[in-house]
């Protein structure tokens, strides 16, 4: 099975602006809409004409609108009243609304992001093997302890099409870098198991769930947990505590940026590869202050460039490429710290 839309979505909305920002939010974030129209131009036939999953309607006036009335009283679909006007998308708002739109979303119709566990199947029976990097000479003669603990942690960020992407970023990276990843995919809680195996078959890396207590070491990339929240103590160890991630993303890409942040600062870097939504955005501009770096997949390699387009499209992101070319790269940027 291949990642795929989920839940078809009927807009109703009075200006322009407001189907414009919704259409985005809503196929950003992985679902189909199949009509997106003033209510003007609506009557009981163009209704009828439509198979939706959910009407959502975002009208300036809602009292007496014969409209409302209408839709209330099919029974085809249930009927979702917006968040209010849409924020710019480069605006601070805009992460927050989005959050609480997707939220009500998931609860009616269901998360898309539940395609991505299927979709490992694939990435478990390729077979071909990669052409891995080579190791540059100043890494090479950079004496490095594998498993030793890892002073520069990078996060792996993904989403729909996310595992096909960072596997491929793995299969391209050689071993012996003197730093440790993180990967946070957003995946069905039922998949967790299966994805360090489906990512990590021909990786010269260790794919890792995360061990309270421990730090993240060399040469290896510890999983986010899906339902609880990752955290790091003083002394780098990873923390999960009790709590579960901020709706409505797990694990929430923005929270664990945060998080990884604020312990490695400047030796911190975020590489956000295909994935719905703009999760992320919220907490790229803090990344940046502390000094980490944030790169993005190109658009044209993602399966859904949402979540790196955000990113390039808020002027957080310094360097794009498909995940052969972000490996490359991560390979350069080390060798030139041995320099």
């Amino acid at each position: 099975m291949t990642d795929k839309t989920a839940g078809r979505i009927g807009v109703i909305a009075d200006t322009s602006l407001q189907r414009h920002v919704l259409q985005q939010a809503l196929a950003g974030n992985g679902y189909e809409v199949v009509l997106n129209s003033d209510p003007a131009r609506l009557d009981d036939e163009a209704l009828a004409a439509h198979s939706v999953d959910l009407w959502l309607v975002d009208l300036a006036q809602l009292e007496d609108s014969p409209l409302v009335d209408r839709l209330l009283e099919r029974a085809d679909a249930p009927v979702l009243f917006g968040e209010g006007h849409a924020p710019e998308r480069h605006s601070e708002h805009y992460p927050r609304w989005e959050r609480r739109l997707v939220a009500k979303l998931k609860k009616l119709v269901g998360d898309p992001s539940q395609a991505v566990g299927p979709s490992l199947e694939a990435l478990l029976a390729e077979a071909q093997r990669p052409n891995r990097l080579e190791l540059p000479q100043a890494l090479a003669d950079t004496p490095l302890v594998a498993g030793e603990p890892a002073r520069q942690v990078w996060l792996l960020a993904a989403s729909l099409g996310g595992p096909a992407a960072v596997k491929a970023f793995l299969d391209a990276l050689p071993g012996g870098l003197p730093l440790g990843f993180i990967y946070a995919q957003h995946i069905d809680a039922s998949f967790e198991t299966a994805l360090p195996q489906a990512v990590g078959r021909h990786s010269q890396w260790h794919i890792n769930p995360a061990r309270h207590g421990d730090p993240v070491r060399c040469g290896e990339v510890v999983v986010v947990p899906i339902q609880r929240e990752l955290g790091f103590a003083d002394d780098g160890a990873m923390h999960m505590n009790g709590r579960g991630w901020p709706e409505p993303y797990s694990p929430s890409i923005d929270q664990m940026m945060l998080n990884l942040a604020q312990h490695y600062g400047a030796q911190c870097g975020v590489i956000a590869f295909s994935g719905m939504g703009s999760d992320g955005s919220a907490a790229a501009a803090y990344v940046r202050r502390q000094g980490g770096a944030i790169w993005t997949q190109r658009a044209d390699s993602c399966a859904c460039p949402s979540m790196p387009d955000s990113l390039r499209e808020g002027g957080y992101s310094a360097f794009s490429g498909d995940p052969r070319e972000l490996a490359a790269a991560l390979v350069d940027h080390l060798a030139g710290q041995c320099a």
